[in-house]
């Protein structure tokens, strides 16, 4: 059931009720309401007084606590001045309580029976999200190299921050930041990170990423400009539930997984091009690679060119079949592996047979189908912005 006892003892100055017709009225009701106002300045004084005795209390409290804590002076008289302030501290609960049941007794009146909710309204209202912009492939492409030329060193300051409250005070001096061209710098930077083997640093720049994109993701379903949630964000990922916590975790270990594999598969790229254009360089003037012809000869062959004895070639030559011959010396030559001169090539085209082309030149190429590549070929050829999911 509702208690409406409280109703049934309030105190009004003009309750005509209580009047005398001889006495004079509007005195009366002046009498009573000053007198209503003294006991309340009384009261809100009474207050006060004990407010500062709290804090006095507190602050001795502490203080001989940190002394004892450190034993900085004599410990027997710490001791007895502690105990003398909490049995003040004992003092004051009581006093407090009293107080407490004073008030609770008081009758209501006009001041105090209801206050205003609020006597001005502010209303804060932030920025709307950008419009997102009808951009092309290219345009967008162009932008991010103008934000990386001119925000790149900004960009790698916040990617190495470690404390929240380091990286929210330098997004709100650096609002320019807060932005998927950070989010997706950031990106670019871990994979090549991860390409160069950094992986502790790789780790913590996807962390810095991470927070970038929920800064995002929160302007998103708030549909207000980015840069009004750097604050919030902070905040809650300062003071979150463990549930959300853990999601921010998982969402870490994910996209350092995504990270990880993206540049393994660069890798693989880069090195699968290095070969590819080492297989060019290469290539004998007929478009075939002479290591792969070197291997395809019969052994009888390929015992000729590696000790490079032409008349042994040319005895190897005369005892093959013709067809199979002239199929082997055909690719030796589109390959590069045999280079005859023009005029035991020309005989070749007219007579077709296989000894004359013996009779040409051995010219050794210069790398050869055996031999290592001696220049240094980079690792990787770097990442662009295709990397970004």
């Amino acid at each position: 059931m509702v208690d409406y006892s409280k109703w049934k003892n309030i105190e009004i100055s003009d309750d005509e009720d209580d009047t005398h017709p001889n006495i004079d009225t509007p005195s009366l009701f002046r009498w009573r309401h000053q007198a209503r106002v003294e006991r309340m300045a009384e009261m809100d004084k009474e207050k006060e007084e004990f407010k500062k005795k709290r804090q006095s209390f507190q602050a001795r409290l502490m203080d001989v606590k940190e002394r004892i804590s450190k034993k900085d002076g004599d410990e027997k008289a710490l001791k007895k001045e502690l105990e003398k302030i909490e049995n003040e501290g004992k003092e004051l609960d009581r006093a407090e309580n009293e107080m407490l049941k004073k008030e609770k007794k008081t009758p209501w009146n006009v001041d105090t029976i209801s206050k205003p909710g609020f006597e001005k309204t502010v209303i804060n209202k932030k920025a709307g999200r950008k419009p997102d912009e009808n951009l092309s492939e290219e345009e967008r492409e162009q932008r991010m190299k103008q934000f990386v030329k001119d925000n790149e060193k900004l960009c790698k300051q916040y990617g190495m921050l470690r404390k929240y409250d380091d990286s929210k005070r330098f997004l709100q001096d650096h609002l320019e930041l807060v932005g998927e061209e950070t989010a997706n710098y950031l990106v670019i930077w871990s994979i090549n990170l991860e390409m160069e083997e950094k992986h502790e640093l790789m780790a913590h720049v996807a962390h810095q990423c991470i927070c970038m994109q929920y800064i995002l993701e929160l302007a998103k379903q708030l549909d207000v400009d980015p840069r009004a949630c750097v604050s919030s964000f902070f905040s809650k990922i300062q003071h979150c539930l463990p549930e959300y916590r853990a999601q921010f975790e998982s969402e870490i270990e994910g996209f350092k997984a995504r990270i990880q594999k993206r540049a393994q598969e660069k890798i693989a790229e880069a090195v699968a091009q290095a070969e590819e254009e080492e297989r060019k360089e290469r290539m004998g003037p007929g478009g075939l690679d002479p290591a792969d012809v070197f291997e395809s000869l019969p052994d009888e062959l390929k015992a000729c060119f590696e000790s490079r004895d032409v008349e042994l070639l040319q005895k190897t030559i005369a005892a093959m079949p013709v067809d199979v011959a002239k199929y082997h010396m055909k690719r030796c030559v589109d390959s590069g592996l045999w280079v005859p001169n023009a005029g035991d090539l020309a005989e070749d085209k007219d007579d077709d047979e296989p000894e004359a082309a013996a009779a040409g030149e051995e010219k050794e190429k210069t790398d050869d189908a055996k031999s290592e590549k001696t220049k240094e070929e980079p690792i990787y050829t770097g990442v662009s912005t295709d990397d970004v999911d």
